[in-house]
């Protein structure tokens, strides 16, 4: 009782007189906004890629990259602050936005702070630090034994104005691809993004254009937008790691949207949202056949369509859990996505069909101790009474944190489908998480992956450039049921390996180099006894 009497004295006195000077460091935002203080005077504290106060960082090299880089513009962060000098101080507010910057590529970090309360009025800063965004895209990675190259040059954070310019030569096991992308994620001084990627590729073109306005926050009231793909590839099924049948797709696909909420209420998010799909692909044999064809029934679903959104606001701060070195989000509320849509004959489809999904996420524990992060979604159709192209997944993992450099990982996802369109297979191998296997080495309706991960992140930090981690790890999984080439399942595989992990925080990416060395234990004689797997992940 004396500590709840002090508390209300202590927040009483914040509205009269403010904190004392000395006190500063011991605000807290909560108490902060009990107290109904207003949000004084806002400044910037932006800091360049290297930080040439410190001696580790001061060098020739370093400043010319300072100089050479240009720091993001104050307008580009002011506009994504969701509070305004005069406006009362809200505490989700304030850590609603750190997440939203750290969101950005170009952003290795933010935070925001109280710096002093005189009379009832908080002075905030807002601390973020700079990556080095003008980079050659180049890299070469390999995993379920086969080959990926990239080459190009990426700007993510054009003239400091947040914007994306990217211009590459993928070459990879599908396919021959140049690409040029451009994204701006605050068009004008709006929250909205505009993408637009083109690519000429070995098997067909990609046009594709992206416009909308999310949901910017937990108290949003509308979001509203469209996209438009135009995608023709040629693809391969798959039997035992080896193309075994090919063919060609045509897709068009296109939508609109719009969004309405009632904002931020209790703890909860309540969403609501109607749109159109217009979705067709066509199917027909590849131009210079290599392989047999396999062709899916050609389908063309225009629909309109409502759905629900339902969002808990739980995220929780952690460090050295999927990230090394840098502030990591974590979600642990409950979240739920609903969508019914109706194709018809009427409106243009080749079929009357019920369009079903939802999709939903729930935390247990925290990220500082132990945690358990759960993940489920199903899709399908209803044609006629009959369930088409029905896929059910759910996934389990959990941290369990030993120590600040030590972390056990463990992942348990399965995946279930029915009358699935051949199209969307469901595979299993070296780049879908089984690692000492070839890609895409089983095939069919259903799976099973069970994965556990001793993770160690050491301090080595060589030249102030990448962090250094390192795992161990073993992977089991299964396909289930019957290919659609035809053949069955090879059973349980197994493998065993051990990965060093390279996270770069200098550089507009916040991916994960891996190189890992993975030794199948099952599976057919032809597989090599060890798999080296090069590959950048968003994940440790």
């Amino acid at each position: 009782m004396p500590s709840v009497m002090f508390r209300r004295l202590f927040l009483l006195s914040v509205l009269v007189t403010g904190l004392p000077a000395f006190a500063d460091d011991a605000v807290k935002l909560d108490d902060a906004e009990a107290a109904g203080v207003i949000i004084g005077e806002i400044r910037l504290d932006k800091h360049n890629v290297f930080d040439t106060d410190n001696p580790d960082e001061d060098n020739a090299l370093y400043r010319l990259l300072n100089r050479l880089h240009i720091v993001t513009q104050d307008k580009i962060i002011r506009k994504q602050l969701l509070f305004r000098e005069g406006e009362p101080l809200v505490a989700r507010e304030l850590r609603e936005t750190e997440r939203i910057l750290r969101r950005n590529t170009y952003l290795f970090n933010a935070s925001i702070d109280i710096d002093r309360v005189e009379d009832g009025v908080a002075d905030l800063t807002v601390m973020t630090r700079d990556v080095w965004t003008l980079i050659p895209d180049i890299s070469l990675s390999r995993s379920g034994g086969e080959n990926s190259s990239r080459y190009g040059v990426e700007e993510a954070n054009l003239f400091g104005r947040g914007q994306l310019i990217r211009l590459v030569r993928d070459e990879n096991v599908d396919r021959e691809s140049t690409l040029f992308e451009f994204e701006d994620e605050h068009l004008g001084r709006s929250w909205t993004t505009l993408n637009l990627r083109l690519a000429n590729n070995s098997d067909g073109d990609l046009r594709q254009l992206i416009a909308r306005r999310p949901f910017v926050e937990l108290d949003s009231r509308w979001a509203a937008g469209g996209s438009f793909i135009d995608d023709d590839r040629r693809i391969a099924l798959y039997r035992l790691g080896d193309e075994a049948a090919e063919f060609q797709r045509d897709m068009r696909y296109a939508s609109v949207f719009r969004g309405w909420s009632a904002g931020f209420r209790d703890g909860w998010v309540r969403r609501f949202t109607l749109g159109a799909i217009y979705d067709d692909r066509q199917f027909g044999a590849v131009s210079d056949p290599t392989l047999p064809a396999l062709l899916p029934e050609n389908r063309t679903l225009v629909y309109p369509y409502v759905g629900i959104q339902i969002l808990e606001d739980r995220f929780e701060e952690s460090a050295n859990s999927n990230a090394m070195g840098r502030t990591e989000d974590f979600f642990l509320g409950t979240r739920i996505d609903a969508t019914i849509g109706y194709a018809s004959e009427s409106f243009g489809s080749d079929r009357d069909a019920w369009i079903l999904g939802v999709d939903g996420s729930k935390g247990f524990g925290s990220m500082e101790s132990n945690a358990l992060l759960t993940r489920f979604s199903l899709s399908g159709r209803i044609e006629d009474g009959d369930s088409k192209n029905v896929l059910a997944s759910a996934s389990a993992t959990w941290y369990q944190r030993q120590s600040e450099k030590w972390l056990f990982f463990a992942s348990v996802s399965g995946t279930w489908g029915e009358e699935l369109d051949l199209d969307q297979p469901v595979q299993l191998g070296g780049d879908t998480g089984l690692r000492g296997y070839p890609l895409r080495y089983q095939n069919g309706p259903s799976k099973l992956l069970f994965t556990v991960e001793q993770r160690y992140f050491t301090d080595w930090y060589p030249w102030r450039f990448f962090r250094v981690g390192a795992a161990v790890f073993f992977d089991a999984g299964r396909s289930f049921g019957e290919s659609p080439l035809g053949e069955d399942s090879a059973g349980w595989l197994k493998d065993v390996g051990v990965g060093l992990r390279l996270a770069p925080t200098r550089g507009g990416t916040k991916k994960i180099v891996h190189i890992d060395l993975a030794f199948p234990l099952d599976g057919d004689e032809d597989i090599d006894d060890v798999q080296i797997l090069l590959e950048a992940k968003r994940s440790f």
